[in-house]
């Protein structure tokens, strides 16, 4: 679905909005301005995409059909009742995760539809191409205009979308940050044991590649629980006692990460296995059950089939 009668102002040429902006006008949508703090700031997509640059300040973006706002969640409150005070375009979505489209509210009053396009995507660097959209996620909400925008940008953009309700945001961006920021952790965890262990330098990258695979295979199946492999899924207990014994002598302060991730993964897998796994799964429930918090390890019935 071509965009080629979308007019666009775009709020903050950062790694976000740089992205959208470039996904929008490969689809034939026409950028008129790139607002910043500073009218400077906004000179290299400006340049690069055929628009204007200006300080958002003064951005006025009536008449065209989107404004579209990524800067920083704790912005776009103030942000909101700045452009407020000049006409803008018929709809505005901000790209933050965390917060609905009740945050663009000074917007209405001037007649502005409001709404969210929140990409469930990192962006360690703005996509160089459209083909970086294929397959993302999309949180839409707000107004039943903005939510339709919203779908027609996914829709142009070989993207999914589905609407994620103000209250829902919270849950729903705590779990975005875990499957990001959280897998990014794990690795770090990774990294730091083989460094403790003298191990090869480029071992880390290996770890990233296996990773990566893993996580392949988890988009793969119906719930990414029947993705998880490993001795602990495997219910292999000495293995996996003598691995957290050496690991609680040489990093102590990262065995009680381990031994959550643990306790979880035995959570989350299925119930279902050969005699010898779930014996040793029990085996691990109660020695890791009992280092716990709770102090006590978790009921043999709650293998999870519903992550």
């Amino acid at each position: 679905m071509p965009l080629s009668d979308l007019r666009v102002a775009l709020v903050g040429p950062g790694r976000v909005g740089t992205s959208l902006a470039r996904w929008a006008t490969a689809r034939g949508a026409t950028l008129t301005w790139v607002a910043a703090s500073r009218a400077s700031g906004a000179d290299s997509l400006a340049r690069e995409l055929g628009a204007q640059p200006c300080a958002a300040s003064d951005l006025s973006s009536e008449g065209l059909d989107l404004l579209l706002l990524a800067v920083p969640e704790p912005a776009l409150e103030p942000l909101a009742r700045s452009l407020a005070l000049r006409p803008q375009a018929d709809c505005a979505l901000h790209t933050a995760g965390g917060s609905g489209a009740e945050v663009l509210e000074p917007l209405r009053a001037g007649g502005t539809r409001v709404g969210t396009l929140h990409p469930l995507k990192a962006f360690p660097r703005a996509a160089a191409g459209l083909a970086e959209a294929d397959g993302i996620f999309l949180a839409l909400d707000g107004d039943p205009e903005a939510i339709e925008l919203g779908r027609r940008l996914a829709s142009a953009w070989a993207a999914r979308s589905g609407v994620v309700p103000a209250p829902k945001r919270p849950l729903y961006h705590l779990a975005a940050s875990l499957a990001a920021g959280g897998v990014t952790t794990l690795l770090a965890v990774a990294a730091a044991i083989a460094r403790a262990a003298d191990l090869p330098a480029e071992v880390v990258g290996g770890y990233v590649e296996l990773a990566r695979g893993a996580v392949e295979a988890a988009g793969r199946v119906s719930t990414p629980a029947e993705a998880i492999t490993g001795p602990v899924s495997r219910g292999e207990a000495e293995t996996v006692e003598a691995q957290l014994g050496i690991l609680r002598e040489v990093l102590p302060e990262l065995a009680a990460t381990v031994e959550a991730v643990a306790l979880e993964t035995l959570r989350q897998v299925r119930a279902s296995a050969p005699a010898s796994q779930v014996e040793g799964r029990e085996r691990l429930r109660r020695s890791l059950g009992s280092r716990s918090p709770r102090g006590r390890a978790e009921p043999s019935g709650s293998d999870s089939r519903n992550s």
